[in-house]
């Protein structure tokens, strides 16, 4: 189990981040970027399981130069606030949250190289970190919402990337993600036959199957790309 520490970021603004240990010498470390419900269980879990793995796991509050100590379900109220919460933090100035996530890589980078990871919005937030943050060896976005969109995919990544889809995802449709792949033939692309979400176990669109064949092509990922 992890424990709640405060960062800080380059504008002097501090953070919490739920940081996970693993049980011996790090193999490297995974920044989680959270979906638009907060560092809700489902990601202090998925932490835990990255820490459980051998790596640092860190998974800042990507939210809370919004609101303080957010923690959301997945009901349809909760999901009209989280959607509230992500449109002010993506309307703030640039370079907005993600000085929040450098801030975080760099807490990482004490356990070596380090891997950004995130979901649904975490996962767009995973893709500009590939290709604008500094100290990322490799970057793993699950369904990630507006990858697709014209201005996401011109960006170029700094890292390797390998990018998780669910072929029924209503958020994300396939031409978007045909045109992704297209566009980015270096990224990695797999596609599930499942939903938005299939890796949140909290959520009806939990898919077994698609998540645990995900999550070992990014453990195998990490291995090849943390060094470890």
């Amino acid at each position: 189990m992890g424990q709640f520490q405060q960062l800080k970021a380059a504008d002097g603004t501090t953070f919490p981040a739920y940081v996970a240990q693993p049980s011996g010498t790090p193999r490297g470390a995974v920044v989680v970027l959270q979906e638009i419900f907060g560092v809700n269980a489902h990601i202090r879990a998925v932490a835990d399981g990255y820490a459980a793995d051998g790596y640092l796991a860190v998974a800042p509050a990507t939210f809370n130069r919004a609101q303080a100590g957010v923690e959301l379900g997945y009901t349809p109220d909760d999901i009209k606030v989280g959607f509230e919460l992500k449109a002010a933090i993506e309307a703030l100035p640039a370079p907005g949250v993600l000085q929040d996530i450098q801030a975080a890589v760099d807490f990482a980078s004490q356990a070596g190289k380090v891997a950004v990871m995130g979901y649904c919005w975490g996962g767009l937030l995973t893709w500009r970190s590939a290709c604008l943050l500094k100290g990322v060896s490799a970057a793993i976005p699950y369904y990630g919402g507006g990858i697709t969109t014209e201005e996401e995919v011109a960006r170029h990544p700094k890292c390797p990337v390998l990018a998780h889809f669910g072929e029924r995802d209503h958020w994300i449709p396939l031409e978007g993600v045909s045109a992704f792949q297209a566009a980015h033939p270096e990224v990695q692309v797999h596609i599930y036959a499942a939903d938005h979400g299939f890796n949140c176990d909290h959520r009806g669109a939990f898919d077994a199957t698609a998540a645990t064949l995900a999550r070992q092509r990014t453990l195998a990922f990490l291995g090849q790309h943390l060094g470890a």
